[in-house]
């Protein structure tokens, strides 16, 4: 019986997730190609093919003013974020730093937390009237610090991206022998000595790969450029995309696909330059076959200096916006002067329950993070299961579509996606639901979500699957009752971690917020606009307790917030 089990289900499976997966990736990127050259928005008769759009930004003196501020950016940021964030993670996985086995996930924390709440803590903390810069001022008379400046921005963004880098670093340090380390330590060489000329060069792969990450992200930063380069006239080019929506009064759907091509141009390479650093990773892997019990460097004098170090680094990163966002969401008003007992007030969290748009954004987003996450996590295990353990073509095509949705920002994945709806006449009844939000954020956290699931998939022994394929079951079955189940743990961790990404994205769903479509994300940037502070505080808030619930439950279940 088990005979009469063909393999041509799985094979048409895996064609099907090919199919599949080329029109959810390249329709939408192929549409913004083709608006591009157009000298009008597609769904006009009038428009026609045009290359105007390109003569009118690219030879603007804006897009380039916008190309050189990200590119400043996102050098900066790969050039701070990546030497703090090896640093981290040596003294994290190879050192005995106190209490490293809980200030490695709280490391973490800032990449599950929303850059435009971040953005907006900040503001709040230590802006020209924040609550830290006018106690500064009180005691010196002047605020020594702009944060609305280029440098500002580029230092905040680095500090705030350093867990990219530790992370990845991380995992290569934790693949190299012990032995070595302990071998240039025995011959007398202190702590720095050992990270600079045997751990961290044989991390060299995973360090490039972080640095072609953080330059990567540094060209897609949309919240905090927004934020705090605004009112100083900063324009990075997610920002410059967003002002060419309403530049002439209607959106500038020609020149804002030639703006989003552009960003993509210079994303895509990177992200193939990251998919080849990945691959060379194993090459300078020293630990084979069993794993050897690391025995950490003792740090000596510098144990306690390098403590304070990583609780500055995590104090200005985190604790500083969140403690602005927390004190501002319970005040009245702020200023030089008032007494902080008497303006204490919890009526911005009353308030929001008298804006129905703004409830039921909460209620959207803790839906699309649970429901859609899980629903995203099913989507991300089928596409994993026909990828898994299959070396022909279509599982290079898969890996090849999967990575492309890397090189998209959200904002451009959100305005791809509100396109392709307005495209297809048969999807412009989609257009105000969660689906089509939904959509967009299965997309643009394609990769994210499928290197989390192939990870759980990976950790079911290769033996085990082809045990029960010589006794007769098939394919099918060996993936219900084998892979499945045994992944089951990797699955719901994969789960959480993606409800946590779902609650921070805020700008794939500018584009796509409508009635019916709101979240909390797409929210703050729209009363950011309006100045709704007091709301945006509020708001802030509550998208900052239900990353923290999630993160509790992932670290009370044992999810390895680490690859």
């Amino acid at each position: 019986m088990a005979r009469s089990t063909p393999t041509i289900p799985r094979d048409a499976w895996r064609q099907a997730t090919v199919a599949v997966l080329a029109t959810i990736v390249l329709g939408p990127l192929l549409l913004v190609a083709y608006q591009s050259l157009l000298n009008g928005p597609f769904f006009l008769e009038s428009s026609r093919l045009d290359l105007g759009a390109y003569r009118y930004v690219i030879g603007g003196a804006q897009f380039w003013r916008a190309f050189g501020t990200s590119l400043v950016v996102a050098t900066g940021m790969a050039g701070i974020a990546v030497p703090l964030g090896a640093t981290l993670a040596f003294l994290l996985v190879r050192t005995d730093l106190p209490g490293s086995q809980w200030i490695e996930p709280l490391a973490l924390v800032p990449i599950f937390l929303s850059p435009i709440v971040v953005a907006f803590g900040y503001v709040v903390a230590i802006g020209p009237v924040g609550f830290i810069s006018l106690a500064v001022k009180s005691w010196i008379g002047t605020v020594p610090w702009d944060l609305y400046g280029l440098p500002a921005l580029v230092a905040i963004a680095a500090l705030t991206h350093v867990p990219h880098s530790c992370l990845y670093v991380a995992t290569a340090l934790r693949s190299i022998n012990p032995e070595l380390e302990e071998a240039a330590r025995t011959a007398g060489a202190p702590p720095w000595r050992v990270a600079i000329e045997v751990s961290l060069p044989l991390a060299r792969p995973a360090i490039l790969y972080a640095a072609a990450l953080t330059f990567l992200l540094g060209f897609e930063l949309f919240g905090l450029p927004l934020v705090l380069g605004d009112s100083a006239g900063l324009l990075v080019m997610t920002t410059y995309l967003f002002k060419l929506t309403t530049l002439l009064g209607v959106p500038s759907y020609q020149m804002m696909a030639v703006v989003a091509i552009s960003i993509v141009a210079v994303t895509f390479p990177l992200v193939l330059a990251q998919r080849h650093l990945l691959g060379q990773a194993a090459r300078y892997a020293t630990i084979r076959g069993r794993g050897l019990a690391p025995r950490r460097l003792r740090l000596g004098a510098w144990r306690w200096g390098a403590f304070a170090g990583v609780v500055a680094w995590f104090a200005v990163t985190v604790a500083l916006p969140l403690g602005g966002i927390v004190l501002r969401s319970v005040v009245r008003n702020w200023g030089i002067g008032v007494d902080l007992g008497a303006v204490l007030t919890l009526d911005h969290f009353r308030a929001l329950a008298t804006y129905p748009n703004l409830v039921r954004g909460v209620i959207d987003t803790i839906a699309i993070a649970t429901i859609g996450g899980a629903a995203s996590v099913a989507l991300y295990l089928a596409i994993g299961l026909a990828q898994h353990r299959w070396t022909g073509r279509g599982a290079a095509a898969i890996d090849f579509l999967v990575l492309l949705p890397r090189a998209v920002p959200g904002l451009i994945g959100g305005l791809a996606f509100l396109w392709v709806i307005l495209f297809v006449p048969f999807l412009r009844p989609f257009r105000n639901s969660l689906g089509a939000l939904w959509l967009a954020y299965t997309s643009v956290w394609l990769a994210y979500g499928l290197r989390l699931i192939s990870t759980a998939l990976l950790q079911v022994g290769a033996e085990l699957e082809e045990s029960a394929r010589t006794t007769g079951a098939s394919a099918a079955r060996v993936t219900r009752e084998i892979t499945v189940p045994l992944a089951r743990a990797g699955i719901v961790g994969s789960w959480l971690l993606v409800l946590m990404m779902f609650v921070r994205e805020y700008s794939t769903g500018v584009y796509l917020m409508g009635p019916g479509t709101e979240v909390i994300g797409s929210l703050i940037v729209s009363l950011w606009g309006a100045g709704g502070l007091d709301l945006i505080a509020a708001l802030s808030v509550v998208n900052v307790v239900i990353v923290g619930v999630g993160l509790s439950l992932a670290l009370r279940l044992g999810v390895r917030l680490h690859a």
